[in-house]
């Protein structure tokens, strides 16, 4: 199993695996579904968990024909967050064990490819986070949010003090930080913490149809407005109009440019595929 990048090997320890798998992963139209498994324990985080998670990540990053992303739970929950009772947890300094996980959202952030969070019943914690870290949020109306952190005498961790200002705005970020109040899928969806709600029996259809669409769209493009929107409260005007431009000046290298105008003039839908206009065959 690769080590997290910037880790050296020797930063945790080898970490002690159950036989049973915690993340499963699978593939269909050109949509990678990663389920956190441990359902009895409402998808909670172990650090097998995230080293199996960080893997299938670095795996799907690696994989042209993964277009798109979406991360769920099994049995009904999206992820009760860190698993305080974990036996396995890595015995080193406790700075190196928190780089580790913390590691994983950084992973989750840089995914070349769109993500989407598929929520039903708890997202709590660090679990909360993974779903923020996501580019979009679709949760069941059942659905419960929470920056539990501070009711374990926890702070903010796996990103969040980097999102929720980003979200919903620096003084509602510290109400929801530092209360750690349980919030409903609709409080969160009118404050702008995710992006739709829906009764639990259409969650599935309308995620599927989601990452379809996003799995259909013109790969490099996305993957660089990903970045551009990411970083974009970290730049100035000027500096996010060039990384615009360069990020375009590549685009403009791609066949998908080429067929978006072809489409357009056939007046069809795009076939977009990633390749280089090099690799175009067209004169």
């Amino acid at each position: 199993m690769a080590e997290p990048p910037g880790q050296q090997p020797s930063a945790v320890g080898p970490l002690p695996m159950d036989d049973q798998p915690s993340v499963r992963v699978e593939r269909a139209a050109g949509v990678a579904t990663v389920t956190l498994d441990r359902p009895a324990a409402k998808n909670a985080m172990t650090w097998q968990l995230i080293a199996e998670l960080g893997a299938a990540l670095d795996e799907i990053a690696a994989n042209d024909d993964d277009r798109a992303v979406v991360i769920t739970g099994a049995g009904g929950n999206f992820s009760a967050g860190g698993d305080l009772s974990d036996p396995r947890a890595p015995r080193s300094h406790p700075l190196s064990t928190m780089r580790y996980g913390q590691d994983l959202a950084l992973r989750l952030h840089t995914l070349p490819q769109p993500v989407i969070a598929k929520v039903r019943g708890v997202a709590v914690g660090a679990g909360c986070n993974l779903a923020l870290g996501c580019d979009l949020v679709l949760a069941s109306a059942e659905s419960r949010f929470s920056q539990i952190f501070p009711l374990r005498g926890l702070s903010v961790d796996f990103g969040g003090s980097w999102l929720l200002p980003r979200l919903v705005g620096i003084h509602k970020a510290k109400e929801l930080a530092l209360l750690g109040e349980i919030i409903s899928a609709a409080e969160a969806h009118a404050i702008g913490l995710i992006n739709r709600v829906l009764p639990d029996g259409q969650l599935d259809q309308a995620v599927t149809t989601l990452a379809s669409r996003l799995a259909a769209g013109p790969p490099i493009a996305m993957s660089l407005t990903r970045q551009l929107l990411n970083s974009s409260l970290q730049v100035t005007m000027a500096q996010a109009l060039e990384d615009e431009a360069r990020a375009q000046t590549i685009n403009f290298a791609t066949a998908d440019s080429l067929e978006g105008l072809r489409a357009f003039r056939d007046r069809r839908a795009p076939r977009f595929t990633g390749q280089s206009l090099i690799n175009d065959g067209a004169p």
